[in-house]
C-alpha cells in the first residue's frame, strides 16, 4: 500500500535558515498539493518530547474518577480533560473512541483575551507536568512561527505577516489517548474530520492509523520517519487562502486486530490566531479562475465557536 513518504517530500527546516524561499517552495508546494507535509530537524528537543509523552501515559493511566475531576462541564473541552467518547467528527453516526487533555496559553491576569481564552488547568499529579507542557507549549509555537513565515514567503507576502495574527493566539496542545479497541468496535479511533484552526503540528504517534484522503479518493497512511513531524492545514488557513492551499480530511483508523489491544497517543499542536484575527481572503489568491469563495470576513473567535458547536464540544 502506498504511503504518504511515497508521495510527500520530507522537508528540513534545517535549510530554512540558509534558504528560506528554497525552503518555502518546497514546503508550500506540499501543503498546496497534499494539504499535509513532513518536517524534519524542526527544533523541538527530542528529551523534551521523550519527557511529554511520559507525562502523557503517566496522566492517561491516573484512576478514572482522579481525571474526571478535571473535566468541566460545559467549557467545551477547552482546558483540561475531555473524557472518552466525547467528541464527533463533523456528520459522524459514531463517536470518536479518545480522551483528550488540552493545555493553552498562559495569559497575564487582566489580559484583553481573557474573556476568550480559558486559564490552565493543571493536574496534581504526575509530578512536572505542568512545567513540562509549557515548555513543549513554546517550543511547538515558535516552530510553528517558522512554518508560518515560509507560508508567508509561498504566498508572495511578507515573511512576518503572520506574526500580528497569531501574537497571543489561541492555539491548544492536546495530548491524546486511544484506549485499545473492542475487535467488534464500529466506531473509529478519530472520524474524518478537517482540522479547524491554521496549521497543526502533530509530533510522531507510535501507533500507526493516521490517513489522509487525497484528491483521487485514496486514504494515504501517514506514517513520518523518527524524529519528525507532520503539519497539515486548518480550515482558517483554506479560508484565508481561498482554498489554494486545502485543509485535507484526515482520520485515524482501528488497528488490524493484533494491535487492537494497543494503545496509542499522540500530540497535535492546533496552531490558531488572536480571537480578534479577521480572516479575510488573501487578494493574491483571488482570481478570475478563482474567485472569493468567503466574501465575508469572519473573526477567528467567530469560526471557532461555529465549529465546535457543530462538533459537540459546546452545546447550542
Amino acid at each position: 500500500m502506498a504511503t504518504i513518504l511515497d508521495e510527500v517530500p520530507l522537508v528540513s527546516m534545517a535549510d530554512q535558515a540558509a534558504d528560506p524561499d528554497g525552503f518555502a517552495q518546497a514546503f508550500g508546494q506540499s501543503f498546496q498539493r497534499f494539504g499535509f507535509a513532513m518536517v524534519a530537524d524542526h527544533g523541538v528537543p527530542q528529551g523534551l518530547i521523550d519527557r511529554a509523552w511520559a507525562m502523557t501515559k503517566a496522566f492517561f493511566d491516573l484512576p478514572e474518577d482522579e481525571k474526571r475531576q478535571y473535566h468541566i462541564p460545559g467549557g467545551g473541552g477547552a482546558r483540561g480533560l475531555t473524557p472518552f467518547k466525547t467528541e464527533i467528527a463533523k456528520g459522524a453516526k459514531y463517536v470518536d473512541l479518545k480522551e483528550f487533555w488540552h493545555v493553552g496559553r498562559e495569559l497575564a491576569k487582566g489580559h484583553r483575551f481573557e474573556a476568550e481564552m480559558a486559564p490552565n488547568i493543571w493536574p496534581s499529579r504526575p509530578e512536572g507536568f505542568k512545567e513540562t507542557f509549557l515548555e513543549l507549549f513554546q517550543a511547538l509555537d515558535d516552530a510553528g512561527d517558522r512554518l508560518l513565515s515560509a507560508i508567508a514567503r509561498y504566498l508572495g507576502l511578507a515573511p512576518n505577516w503572520f506574526d500580528k495574527a497569531v501574537r497571543d493566539g489561541n492555539s491548544v496542545l492536546r495530548l491524546l489517548h486511544y484506549p485499545p479497541v473492542a475487535e467488534d468496535a464500529p466506531e473509529v479511533r478519530a472520524g474524518a474530520h478537517e482540522d479547524i484552526n491554521l496549521i497543526t503540528l502533530l509530533l510522531g504517534a507510535e501507533e500507526a492509523g493516521l490517513e489522509l484522503l487525497d484528491r483521487d479518493g485514496r486514504w494515504l497512511p501517514v506514517k513520518p520517519p523518527q524524529g519528525a513531524m507532520v503539519v497539515n492545514v486548518g480550515d482558517m488557513l483554506q479560508r484565508l487562502t481561498n482554498h489554494v492551499l486545502p485543509s485535507t480530511t484526515h482520520r485515524v483508523v482501528n488497528p488490524p486486530v493484533e494491535r487492537r489491544g494497543t494503545p496509542r497517543y499522540s500530540m497535535p499542536f492546533f496552531l490558531h490566531p488572536a480571537p480578534d484575527f479577521l480572516i479575510e481572503t488573501l487578494p493574491g489568491t483571488i482570481s478570475a479562475e478563482r474567485p472569493n469563495r468567503y466574501p465575508t470576513p469572519i473573526t477567528a473567535h467567530d469560526y471557532l465557536h461555529e465549529r465546535l458547536v457543530e462538533i459537540g464540544l459546546i452545546k447550542k
